[in-house]
């Protein structure tokens, strides 16, 4: 029965039914697409076209990664030892040139200030005694050549008189206090030059209390320990009641001038001379490029300067392009709303040619 049914269902079957698949295989395919092939090619061409540009515009400048910002870094440390009683500044914090930064106990510097003071005054108060000895004996000898005039006047009117009218006595006597008078002009002329050296003596102890009182006042103000220059407070290490050594660092002082040192190749040096333009990209900043100028270029390459300088007198030398440091001198107010700091990476583009 089942095979009877299936029969007369395939009987039923349209006679075209079975020609499908046939006519289906003899009909034309359809021509492959070319739109890949035209995007991949505009793609392509935007490419070139792209870095055709870009090497257009990049042939005029010369640049280099191997750069950093740099700026002075003063290190504050003590000249004398002592105990820290004081330090008003912060981490971080902006000060001036001259601003106190750290305060050390004083009172032995200025006891040794005020005993200098003494001193000095003492060798003032000889210097006026010595002046006035030499006064004393430069009168002595005033008085002394005047008894040595009176003297010589006595001798020869003595002499001029007849032998017969006078005693050999009081001849003697004339020539006798002519000689005195002579040796007291001698004597005070003497004193004189001793109270002269006295003078000098002390003179010469006038001025080393002087220096004696400039070093004690040196010394006073080195407990006072100021900023060099203007700029941040950075590594602050030194605490109130700390005990400090001569050289002892207490903390670092960054100023506010900024500068880059870029590292170019010494091939590239022909190209680059100071006064060139720049335009300095700095990665804590992007999207800003900050006018500079060449400031100058470093007699000598980065290696020369190490600490163990490569020794090329090998028989298995083999030459590498060394890197000189060329310094960059920021030409931009800008700079100044930006957190820059030293040791930050930048990107220089010096304009070597083209406007």
């Amino acid at each position: 029965m089942d095979a009877v049914n299936e029969r007369a269902r395939s009987n039923r079957t349209p006679a075209g039914a079975s020609q499908a698949p046939d006519s289906a295989g003899d009909a034309p395919s359809r021509p492959r697409s070319r739109r890949p092939f035209l995007i991949l090619a505009a793609v392509l061409l935007v490419l070139v076209i792209a870095g055709v540009v870009y090497w257009l515009h990049a042939r005029h400048f010369a640049t280099t990664d191997d750069a950093q910002i740099d700026g002075p870094i003063h290190r504050i440390s003590a000249r004398i030892s002592g105990q820290v009683v004081s330090v008003p500044v912060h981490q971080n914090e902006h000060v001036t040139k001259g601003q106190i930064l750290v305060v050390l106990d004083n009172r032995t510097e200025q006891v040794a200030v005020d005993r200098a003071r003494a001193q000095r005054a003492q060798a003032a108060a000889d210097v006026g005694t010595r002046q006035a000895d030499l006064m004393e004996a430069n009168a002595n000898v005033e008085v002394a050549q005047a008894d040595l005039v009176k003297a010589q006047q006595d001798a020869t009117r003595y002499q001029r008189v007849n032998p017969q009218a006078i005693t050999r006595t009081n001849l003697d006597a004339a020539t006798s206090a002519l000689r005195a008078a002579q040796a007291r002009v001698d004597a005070a002329k003497a004193q004189v030059s001793a109270a002269k050296a006295g003078l000098v003596a002390a003179k010469a102890s006038l001025r080393a209390a002087g220096v004696a009182v400039e070093s004690a006042q040196l010394q006073l103000g080195y407990t006072t320990i100021r900023a060099p220059a203007s700029g941040s407070i950075a590594e602050r290490t030194v605490r109130t009641g700390n005990v400090v050594s001569p050289g002892s660092g207490l903390m670092a002082l960054v100023g506010d001038r900024y500068w880059v040192t870029a590292n170019y190749k010494e091939t590239e040096l022909g190209r680059i001379h100071p006064g060139q333009h720049v335009r300095v990209y700095i990665d804590a900043v992007p999207g800003i490029g900050f006018h500079a100028v060449v400031s100058s270029i470093q007699r000598g390459t980065g290696s020369v300067f190490s600490l163990l300088p490569a020794e090329n007198a090998t028989g298995n030398y083999v030459k590498i392009v060394q890197r000189v440091p060329v310094r960059i001198t920021f030409d931009d107010k800008r700079l100044s709303k930006y957190p820059v700091s030293p040791g930050m990476s930048v990107e220089p583009y010096i304009r070597i040619s083209g406007k």
